[in-house]
């Protein structure tokens, strides 16, 4: 009778965490199915390639490049120092000073983008009386930088430390042991680490209207305004013009595909580093 008991009981918890793990994930089916439906319609060559057009106003080819730029600057400014710092952590568990870098570590990862676009305008963009794309980089830096860090510190904490010490065994300088033979080892898992901080700050708008600001016309100095396509997004669907609306879910399909590819590409390569170690 007992068992019988212990068993209906484990199926009565299985199949409440079946339910809601449906009740979770059917809202994101019909989210991501309605801006496939709205979005895709309006997706053609001339919407994503074309620079310009009559009206100036219905493509989108200056913001994908704007979001690349700035992505590719945040990831100039957030990646060299966020595996420093991960290998700092690393090879530094029970100091004192790695303990208190882990927790502001930790609090930065949970800090609001608000919070964050606002720091970013009251630091760099009142300074400098403008907005600017290095503004948003350095605002969405800071989001990548706890993301790189504990994927990096994670990884290398994973590799067997017999590595190392056979490497320093063989008269080779502690320098070039982290930067030839552990680094090379974990660059599966911190590879996954950045795409997955690129992924975060893809879609990321507030920090971007307290700094980037948005400009209709496609530039590559990062002392001036940049459009991006959350910034886009944000001010067509505000708009009171229909084709702006369309316009807008036509580059949220655009920015979900691309967050999407990022997301696989991290995904296999933390399967690839699982298998490998």
């Amino acid at each position: 009778m007992a068992l019988i008991k212990k068993i209906i009981k484990d199926k009565l918890f299985q199949t409440i965490i079946f339910l809601f793990s449906v009740l979770t994930i059917v809202p994101l089916f019909f989210i991501l199915f309605y801006i496939i439906k709205k979005g895709f319609s309006v997706i053609n060559l001339n919407f994503l390639f074309s620079i310009t057009t009559s009206t100036g106003h219905d493509t989108i080819f200056r913001a994908i490049i704007g979001s690349l730029f700035i992505i590719i600057l945040a990831s100039l400014i957030a990646i060299p120092p966020g595996i420093i710092t991960g290998i700092y952590l690393s090879e530094n568990k029970k100091n004192k000073l790695a303990s208190i870098i882990r927790l502001l570590t930790e609090i930065l990862q949970g800090l609001p983008s608000i919070v964050i676009g606002i720091l970013a305008y009251l630091w760099f963009v009142k300074p400098i009386k403008t907005f600017s794309a290095l503004s948003g980089a350095i605002s969405l830096s800071i989001i990548m930088l706890p993301i790189i860090v504990r994927s990096t510190e994670e990884t290398l904490n994973l590799i067997p430390i017999s590595l190392k010490e056979a490497s320093l065994a063989l008269g080779v300088p502690y320098y070039k042991t982290m930067i030839k033979v552990i680094l090379p080892a974990g660059i599966s898992g911190i590879s996954s680490g950045i795409l997955l901080s690129i992924a975060r700050i893809a879609g990321e708008t507030a920090p971007l209207l307290f700094t980037a600001f948005g400009n209709p016309y496609l530039s590559f100095n990062i002392l001036k305004p940049t459009e991006t396509l959350p910034l886009l997004i944000f001010n067509y669907a505000t708009s009171p013009y229909e084709k702006w609306h369309q316009i807008a879910w036509g580059a949220s399909f655009v920015l979900i595909v691309i967050v999407f590819i990022l997301n696989i590409l991290a995904r296999l390569g933390s399967r690839k580093w699982k298998v490998k170690f």
